[in-house]
């Protein structure tokens, strides 16, 4: 009887990290563009790649929202796009851009903070939806004002920014916004 106390409790605690782990959503999947990609699993792997391309990996700080691959850059060669929610108060969120060197090598692309925009901000709080059209970036969110209390109110209308990749300082790639419109939400 003992022993068997024993051997539950022993297994009951062995399980629980392995339980509470998997309450988390874990993403595991391959997107490819042709036959080179990525491979996504806590890492990211390189498919179909020269064997310069090595494993990486980085501290996602936030919730992995979604996944795409496109050539935004292009030159011919795969980009991956992670969307990542972030944990604060303001409900945003952001994306985290590799672009494929020739299918040597990778590098990030830089997504800038909507914040540091001040056409950008104003109407802001959050709740963005992505989607990729033919290697464009569309990002469209809510806009609020501010009523008499100066409590933030939904306007009833939507802000839609059109991303496209362009050359940044030192050889690296940007995004930056191409064009940007507000629109009544249907």
């Amino acid at each position: 009887m003992r022993f068997m106390l024993i051997r539950t409790l022993f297994f009951s605690l062995a399980l629980i990290p392995t339980v509470l782990m998997a309450q988390g959503r874990r993403i595991d999947t391959t997107m490819k563009v042709g036959k080179a990609g990525f491979r996504i699993n806590c890492y990211i792997y390189p498919v179909g790649f020269e064997s310069e391309a090595r494993d990486f990996s980085f501290e996602l700080k936030g919730v992995l929202l979604g996944t795409e691959v496109d050539d935004l850059n292009k030159d011919g060669f795969p980009d991956l796009l992670l969307y990542v929610a972030s944990s604060d108060s303001l409900n945003k969120s952001s994306v985290i851009a590799i672009s494929s060197q020739e299918n040597k090598s990778v590098a990030p692309i830089v997504f800038p903070d909507i914040l540091d925009d001040p056409r950008l901000r104003d109407g802001y709080k959050g709740a963005d939806k992505y989607m990729l059209l033919e290697g464009v970036l569309m990002r469209t969110y809510p806009l609020y004002e501010k009523d008499a209390s100066g409590v933030q109110q939904p306007t009833g209308k939507m802000r839609r920014l059109m991303y496209r990749v362009a050359p940044g300082e030192q050889g690296t790639l940007k995004f930056v916004v191409a064009r940007f419109y507000d629109f009544q939400k249907k």
